[in-house]
């Protein structure tokens, strides 16, 4: 007669919840470990090949070639590979924020036309240069990154306001096509700006529009450092209401969370991460809307305290993997960041539509 208290690992839930975290474990160490060998690649390739043990050298002041091979890491490599890291981390960890928020699978900074309003934000800082002069932003050059972020910073907090306010009205769908909209509007609104500035003006905003994390030298870092981490604290400390929120807004407040007060915090942990990114790189496309889900298919969970570290690891390996691409040393350099990133993205928006019953069966 088999004996009813013994538990086999078949029938014992436990036995595959250990299974499963320790999965998770591994695959956050794995990612650990992608993204280092990432960040010394992105070190080492480009037009000029160096091994580790020159980037060790260069890095630590030895070898015969250090002041070349030093020239091309700090001035040029490590500032884009620590770029694409922040930026990679904070875009994904904004996209799955505005997910939750927003409870819309294809929302992030791009689709919900925040990112347009960061742009429109910067060609005012850009119109305001050209009828001030660059010679008086030159001698306030700080002040000048600091009005880059800041023009960044309110045009994508309107925006997100707006469509926080507008989503309770209308369905998921309807908010995607406003949100596209507006973006459009901000397109339009930003060549009205240009047109009253001058070419040399028109031509910097041109370059900065294209996104590339190669637009990064240190004199950025005091300011987009510290506003990035601020937005990752911000976004690690709610990952418990973000949780509550997956459930709807009415059953968060019967846990007793503060419903108004969360999304006023998820808001600004969002501009936080989007804006500074969006002022100093450009639009950086897809990599907000890719990584939430790709993380969620990898750590099988919906878990925030899982989910939001896992994003910033997927999110800077990513970043990090599309910009060494686009700088890998070809014969014809006819590559950008963001259509690395769309053929990485698109796809897996496609899946996503499929996947999701309520966007496969819209009607018009």
């Amino acid at each position: 007669m088999p004996n009813p208290t013994a538990i086999t690992t078949e029938n014992n839930p436990y036995s595959a919840l250990t299974k499963l975290n320790w999965m998770r474990i591994v695959l956050f160490m794995l990612s650990g470990l992608g993204m280092m060998i990432l960040f010394l690649t992105e070190l080492s390739i480009g037009s000029v090949s160096l091994s580790f043990s020159e980037i060790l050298q260069a890095l630590f002041g030895t070898g015969e070639q250090q002041a070349i091979h030093e020239k091309i890491i700090y001035q040029l490599r490590l500032p884009r590979t620590l770029a694409a890291v922040l930026g990679g981390a904070a875009l994904g960890a904004a996209g799955l924020q505005l997910q939750t928020l927003f409870r819309n699978p294809l929302a992030d900074s791009w689709s919900l036309g925040l990112m347009a309003g960061s742009q429109l934000g910067v060609a005012l800082v850009v119109a305001t240069t050209a009828v001030v002069g660059s010679a008086v932003l030159e001698k306030l050059a700080f002040l000048g990154h600091l009005g880059i972020v800041a023009g960044s910073s309110l045009g994508c907090l309107l925006i997100l306001g707006l469509m926080i306010s507008i989503s309770r009205y209308v369905s998921t769908i309807t908010l995607l096509i406003f949100g596209l909209m507006l973006g459009f509007l901000a397109q339009g609104l930003i060549s009205v700006v240009l047109h009253f500035t001058n070419v040399a003006q028109g031509k910097v905003f041109a370059g900065w529009n294209d996104g590339s994390f190669a637009g990064v030298y240190w004199e950025h870092f005091p300011v987009l450092v510290p506003l990035v981490l601020a937005g990752l604290i911000l976004s690690i400390v709610m990952v418990k209401p973000l949780n509550a929120l997956l459930l709807g807004e009415q059953y968060a407040g019967s846990l007793g969370m503060n419903v108004k007060r969360s999304r006023l915090i998820i808001m600004a942990s969002a501009v936080l991460l989007a804006a500074p990114v969006t002022a100093y790189c450009g639009p950086i496309l897809f990599l907000g809307l890719v990584v939430p889900h790709l993380c969620r298919g990898l750590f099988n969970t919906s878990d925030h305290k899982i989910l939001m570290p896992g994003v910033m690891l997927i999110g800077a390996c990513i970043a990090m993997a599309a910009d060494l691409i686009v700088n890998l040393p070809w014969d014809r350099h006819f590559l950008h960041l963001n259509a690395v990133n769309a053929l990485i993205g698109a796809p897996v928006v496609m899946w996503v539509i499929l996947r999701n019953k309520s966007l496969r069966s819209f009607r018009i």
